[in-house]
């Protein structure tokens, strides 16, 4: 129903590399995608206790059974069956004959950069982009874009998105990351996820979550990692001209699927979203998750960063090209106010080369150039960051 634009990347690859693996949120669509681009490959589920037990107890015996090659889903509930697909592919490395499927990086990354580096291309999958949902015929106002997110069962099914993410959270979350590490308070940890919720788009202050959540630093550090190895959150990094001092300073929080961040808000309906305090900031994490998806999309690296200096200026997002950057800024203003141009104007004066290109995304829906800025509606965006792609390809 819902044409993944990843789809011609993930075919061009599986005619390079003997495996392709490809991450995720659980629910994105990774096995679909498979399927549909793959339909006479085999498939198992490594979630399916038998067949995981075989996997694991006789996993020579097990993958002989695939000779044509296998679409192995959840690779991860089978961490040493990396290291024998390595003999596999070493004696035979037909392209594109294992295609896997993983939902938590630390487990399927860990395993596959020690088992099968340089025998395996390595994708990303995230919910779907605005392309992809007007693509499969779905053309939502902003607000319930914000609301719904972008998992696919919740379009395919036209679901309820608080029912779906509620549930989505309790089933998949919870338990993944009960799996991953034992917290033995579930109860605080719903807290401490509720609390990022609250924080989506501020720095991340480790130190004031864990306070806020009643528990002690190192466990919020190792809480947020472990988000991260989910892909609940992801951490925008900010930009300095010394790579490590940019690696020291506080990175942006925000969420792989904004649906659920309004869920976790206590976010009900299309009028709570447009009320609440928070729906700049909500519509400034969908803004730089489609520019995310739009670059994972692609098999590109994200070479994404915000801006921020002493002086009080801010700029949401830097996209990194050759030394130089395109600049974003993002406004859930439905209009255009002369403001909303100065932190580009200024970013200008003070960037070491000239910008490839100034942008502001706002929650209009007109485009138009002014003072040097391209104007485009959110629904645009992803065009305006194809236009600019070209350009420094060109």
């Amino acid at each position: 129903m819902f044409p993944r634009l990843l789809a011609p990347h993930l075919i061009a690859l599986a005619g390079q590399y003997p495996v392709v693996t490809v991450t995720g949120p659980r629910q994105s669509g990774k096995t679909t995608l498979l399927r549909e681009t793959f339909p006479d490959r085999a498939y198992v589920n490594l979630e399916a206790p038998d067949t995981r037990a075989y996997a694991v107890e006789d996993p020579r015996g097990f993958l002989a059974q695939f000779p044509g090659g296998v679409i192995l889903d959840e690779i991860q509930r089978t961490p040493e069956l990396p290291s024998y697909l390595q003999e596999m592919v070493d004696a035979t490395p037909t392209p594109g004959g294992f295609l896997l499927t993983g939902s938590q990086q630390f487990e399927v990354m860990g395993r596959i950069s020690q088992s099968l580096a340089g025998r395996t291309a390595l994708l990303k999958l995230l919910p779907l982009s605005l392309p992809e949902l007007a693509a499969g015929g779905v053309d939502l106002s902003i607000d319930r874009n914000l609301l719904a997110g972008g998992y696919p069962r919740i379009h395919a099914r036209n679901l309820d998105p608080t029912q779906a993410l509620g549930d989505y959270f309790e089933t998949y979350v919870q338990r993944d990351l009960r799996q991953l590490m034992a917290i033995k308070d579930l109860a605080l940890f719903e807290k401490f996820v509720r609390l990022c919720a609250g924080r989506v788009g501020q720095l991340l202050n480790l130190h004031t979550l864990a306070s806020d959540t009643g528990i002690s630093h190192p466990t919020a550090r190792a809480w947020i990692t472990l988000l991260e190895a989910s892909y609940i959150v992801f951490l925008l990094q900010p930009w300095h001209a010394n790579v490590s001092k940019r690696l020291i300073k506080s990175p942006k929080l925000y969420f792989h699927d904004v649906g659920l961040a309004c869920y976790l808000l206590g976010i009900e309906n299309e009028t709570h979203v447009s009320r609440h305090p928070l729906r700049g900031a909500l519509f400034e994490n969908l803004a730089l998750s489609e520019a995310l998806k739009h670059r994972l999309n692609r098999a590109r690296h994200p070479n994404m960063r915000f801006y921020r200096d002493a002086g009080g200026l801010e700029v949401d997002l830097l996209l990194e090209s050759g030394g130089t950057a395109a600049a974003v800024e993002i406004k859930a203003g439905a209009t255009v106010a002369a403001d909303m141009l100065g932190g580009l104007k200024r970013l200008e004066t003070l960037w070491p080369q000239p910008l490839i290109d100034k942008i502001l995304v706002y929650g209009g829906t007109g485009a138009a150039i002014r003072s040097g800025v391209r104007i485009v509606p959110l629904k645009g965006f992803a065009g305006a960051l194809a236009e600019l792609e070209a350009g420094s390809e060109s």
